[in-house]
Order: structure tokens, then sequence, then C-alpha cells
């Protein structure tokens, strides 16, 4: 891996800091230097959330540019959809296909986007079921990272291992299974 831009995207509470975190922890353990910069927005109150998070060789600055994203992970389609035009002409998707209304949406004065699969080129998950067969729908962001592992061929065991450390560990075992069934979930090629 020479350089990788990744737009970490979801609703507050998803989890997207943690998954910003793990990332960087594990591209560090890997040798690379990593820079983070974090954009809350309304995420107390269920608004967006964007990580950027660029790793390689020598990172100067942490902000990725429209069009510049190597990958985009987000954790909800809409939010997959929002941020498209950061990523590269080249650049991959991986959204989890929850729908999260927004804010317009539930007081009426809007209704959400139909069709957003079909305007997003990528791979769509469906982490929420399969954070609930892995014991809670609080680990959809393991089955997401579990996901992208595969997607990006990094290593299993190192990348596991950087979610597993950074969780609490009365919610590894979940956790764990929630990151393999994402793994599973997705093919490469």
């Amino acid at each position: 891996m020479d350089k990788l831009d990744v737009l970490i995207v979801g609703v507050g509470g998803q989890g997207t800091l943690l998954a910003s975190r793990v990332l960087g922890k594990y591209a560090l353990e890997k040798g690379y230097d990593v820079k983070l910069s974090e954009v809350h927005g309304m995420a107390q109150r269920g608004g967006s959330v964007m990580t950027y998070v660029r790793i390689g060789s020598k990172i100067a600055s942490p902000i990725i540019d429209e069009g510049g994203a190597d990958f985009i992970l987000a954790f909800e389609k809409l939010e997959a959809l929002r941020y498209a035009h950061y990523l590269k002409p080249d650049g991959r998707v991986l959204y989890s296909t929850q729908e999260i209304m927004p804010m317009p949406v539930v007081t009426g004065a809007a209704q959400y986007p139909q069709g957003i699969e079909q305007k997003l080129v990528g791979t769509g998950v469906d982490a929420l079921e399969l954070a609930l067969e892995a014991g809670n729908t609080k680990a959809a962001n393991s089955v997401m990272l579990g996901a992208m592992c595969r997607l990006l061929a990094f290593d299993r065991e190192a990348f596991e291992q950087a979610l597993l450390s950074s969780i609490p560990p009365k919610t590894v075992e979940m956790n764990k299974k929630a990151f393999e069934l994402g793994y599973a979930a997705v093919s490469v090629g």
C-alpha cells in the first residue's frame, strides 16, 4: 500500500469515530504514517459524521479533497450518496443498507430519497441484520469493518486485533462474530 485515503461517513452514534480509530491503529501498527480528521456536525442529534483517514509513508495533511478518496466506508446509505462526490473516479464505496431518517424526513418536510442503491456504484451490506445475528445491532460497525478488511485485502488477523483491542472486553466475542460475518458478506473480484 503506497497511499490510502478513506472517508468514513455515517450518522451520530453509529460508531464511525471508533471505525476511524481502528483503521488508524491498524495502519500505525503496520508502520504507516496516519492522519485523522473528524467532522462531527450535529452528531449527538443524529446528524452527519465524517472522518478522513489518510494512510501512507508520509502524510502531510489529514484532509481529503473532493474527488480524492480511494474508499468510502458509509454506515448509512444516504450518507454514502451525500459524500459520493469525494470519491476518485476509480474509488470504491462500501455502504450499509440501513436507512436512518434525517430530521426533515421525520418532521414531514422532506421524503427519504428513493433509488439510492442505483445511484451508488459500490457494495451494499445489510450490516444491521448481520449485527443482530452476532448478538446486537450496535455491532453493525464491526460488520462494516470486517467487510472493509476483505475488500481492501488488509491483514485480517491484525485488523481484527486492532478492532478487538479498541472495544470493551465484555463485547469482544459479539464484535468478533460481527467482524467475521461482515468479512464473509462481501466477495473480492
